[in-house]
């Protein structure tokens, strides 16, 4: 059996070096790349893969949503994270998203073909520093879950933070997720009251904190 995979991130030379890796495995094939967290969503849908390896920090869809978007719209796919964030935030999150794996970007290639035969006997994999990080949550309960974007935002909000955050008009915005200009806005609003923020710089910096996007 060959194992198809997408790769998404948002930098060039981690798929490029990911799909050599990869492709060098006999029972592996790379069946398509992403860039952004979207473009990810309609690959997915489009290829049925067996598994995506997912960023988190990408352009337009951050990783997490763009794992929950893939789990609500897909039968069978299985996402395994590759991130260089090890925050208990990022991990709780892709783990409640429906991620399968989390593996850190430091880690040896090994240790992905490891994850990927692992998920897909439909046991999870987690690398040893994040088996720690989730063990501190749920045994140690870390001060009682303050609350982040992911708590405080719908997935909708969260999606046009990013992309208010990312530059992006209001017009760009609506093309984007195929809304009117009007509920953008409505949107925006209700960011900025939930979060009692009022001003793009703020929405902007808030988002780079919470890890919607990034300055790069």
């Amino acid at each position: 059996m060959i194992i198809k995979l997408i790769i998404a991130d948002d930098h060039k030379i981690v798929r490029d070096g990911l799909r050599a890796l990869i492709e060098r495995q006999p029972n592996m094939k790379v069946v398509a790349e992403a860039s952004n967290g979207i473009t990810t969503v309609k690959l997915a849908k489009q290829f049925l893969p067996d598994i995506v390896i997912m960023d988190i920090g990408m352009p337009d869809l951050n990783g997490v949503d763009a794992t929950r978007k893939i789990m609500e719209e897909t039968k069978g796919v299985k996402v395994i994270a590759l991130s260089m964030h090890s925050d208990k935030r990022f991990v709780i999150e892709m783990l409640k998203a429906g991620a399968s794996g989390y593996l850190l970007k430091d880690s040896a290639f090994e240790e992905l073909t490891v994850a990927i035969n692992t998920v897909l006997t439909g046991q999870p994999y987690l690398s040893p520093k994040i088996t720690d990080v989730v063990l501190k949550e749920y045994v140690h309960k870390l001060p009682e879950n303050k609350p982040s974007v992911f708590s405080i935002l719908t997935s909708r909000e969260r999606e046009v933070l990013q992309l208010i955050a990312e530059g992006k008009s209001t017009k760009e915005i609506a093309s984007i997720l195929n809304i009117s200009i009007k509920t953008v806005d409505t949107h925006r609003q209700q960011i900025m009251d939930k979060l009692n923020i009022h001003s793009i710089a703020e929405l902007t910096k808030y988002a780079i904190r919470e890890g919607l996007t990034s300055i790069d």
